[in-house]
């Protein structure tokens, strides 16, 4: 029977060691997914990427397959066993793997509670599976409802209140350190959307002195004349580390942009001012070694849980409401996946009920001593209504299960009678007209 299939690591999971090394690019997502429904026990998949997490939402004909398969995929990208994996790995089947994707739309699973990026990304992450055709009717119904949780969240509740983000916990890390922000030379790398969030958030603290370098000089012009900044040239960073107090990182680079051995040379050179690193990348912009120089302060981005646990404090009760209109959510969708079930099955253990009648009787036809055509079509009368009799309120009972339980006892149902291999070809071949239309273009 077809599953939904969650698996990842985060923040709350793994080290970012770890999850810079599962993290990929937009280039290697598009890799990832057709990878993905290439495997013979995955139908549908979608791939969310970002600083503090990687996720993966499957249809699966074989969770325990495809689980495997896919812990597979990502040791061997990450270059490590797959046994490295699997205390970091979370796995959720169905409507816990639903709500955990309604509540990271949401906000409410971010480092930064209510942080609003996410739910651009995951609806980015969703339309690049729709555009490679390895979302479908599941997956379609799950992303949009996730998408519609993120949106009641953030408008029937005050849990955004402020716009935080990790790039303003970031200025105010800074600003706490250096305790003042206007007169600092500030360093921006990178032009990407937390670059931005971080010129916004500076700009908000009166920043003036505020520079942007990227490897695409037209973004980075774009972004600093929209916060009254200057851009300087990316291949002259090292000489602008000599004059930045504060330098925040957020490229998407795969290899180190701020070398300790480098920078060593540098920190000469300030004769002993005080620098302010912080890396708002995975994979890291900056060599994890830069701390041990003298006068620099690095930060990563588990280095900013501290910071980010201050805001929590604030956000808590407006996420408990949040969570209340996640759970209705839920339900909804809940609701929707038991239906998909419940007619296949039903009719299903009827077929079986059926044929095990019909077979007794087939079994047992040369064993009368005299039967007449009319006993015969008696006696089948009477199996028939037998096996209706003994069906009725079980059927009664399915019809009537609420969203909580439908699943797991429809699953408990399937198994027992061996029904599996009959609904899920009932259900590939008879989607509902409102799974249809849920289908991406093209497929």
């Amino acid at each position: 029977m077809t599953e939904l299939l969650a698996l990842g690591a985060s923040h709350k999971t793994a080290p970012l060691a770890l999850r810079e090394r599962l993290a990929v690019s937009d280039a290697q997502s598009q890799r990832l997914l057709r990878e993905l429904v290439e495997h013979d026990a995955i139908s549908e998949a979608v791939v969310i990427s970002t600083c503090n997490r990687i996720e993966l939402y499957l249809v699966v004909s074989d969770a325990v397959e495809a689980e495997s398969a896919v812990l597979a995929m990502l040791a061997r990208r990450a270059g490590i066993r797959p046994t490295e994996l699997v205390d970091h790995i979370y796995s959720l089947r169905n409507c816990d793997a639903a709500r955990h994707l309604f509540r990271v739309t949401a906000g409410l699973d971010s480092m930064v509670v209510g942080e609003a990026e996410i739910q651009g990304q995951v609806k980015r992450f969703y339309e690049m599976a729709l555009e490679h055709q390895t979302a479908g009717p599941l997956t379609n119904r799950l992303f949009r409802g996730a998408l519609a949780a993120g949106k009641r969240a953030r408008t029937e509740t005050r849990i955004s209140v402020g716009h935080a983000s990790v790039a303003s916990v970031a200025v105010d890390l800074a600003r706490e350190t250096l305790v003042e922000l206007e007169d600092r030379h500030v360093l921006i790398v990178g032009a990407g959307e937390t670059a931005e969030l971080t010129a916004r958030a500076l700009y908000d603290r009166g920043v003036t002195k505020m520079f942007v370098a990227n490897r695409h000089r037209e973004r980075a012009i774009a972004l600093a004349e929209r916060f009254g900044g200057s851009t300087i040239s990316f291949d002259s960073l090292l000489t602008q580390l000599e004059r930045a107090d504060i330098v925040l990182s957020s490229t998407a680079s795969p290899h180190y942009l701020i070398d300790a051995v480098e920078l060593g040379e540098v920190v000469q050179k300030r004769r002993g001012r005080p620098l302010l690193l912080i890396d708002l990348a995975v994979p890291r912009d900056i060599d994890p070694d830069c701390v041990q120089l003298d006068g620099v302060s690095l930060y990563d981005m588990d280095g900013l849980q501290a910071q980010v646990d201050s805001h929590k404090l604030v956000r808590r009760a407006e996420a408990r409401k949040a969570e209340g209109l996640i759970e209705e959510e839920i339900q909804s969708f809940a609701g929707w996946l038991g239906s998909l079930e419940v007619l296949p099955t039903i009719a299903a253990l009827r077929q079986h009920a059926a044929d095990v009648a019909q077979g007794v009787l087939a079994d047992n036809a040369n064993r009368w001593e005299s039967l007449t055509e009319n006993d015969d079509k008696r006696l089948t009368a009477v199996a028939d209504t037998i096996v209706k009799r003994l069906l009725h309120e079980p059927t009664a009972r399915l019809r009537q299960l609420d969203a909580d339980h439908r699943h797991a006892r429809l699953q408990l149902l399937r198994e027992l009678f061996g029904l599996d291999d009959v609904v899920a070809e009932e259900s590939t071949e008879r989607p509902s007209a409102e799974v249809r239309s849920l289908r991406p273009r093209g497929s």
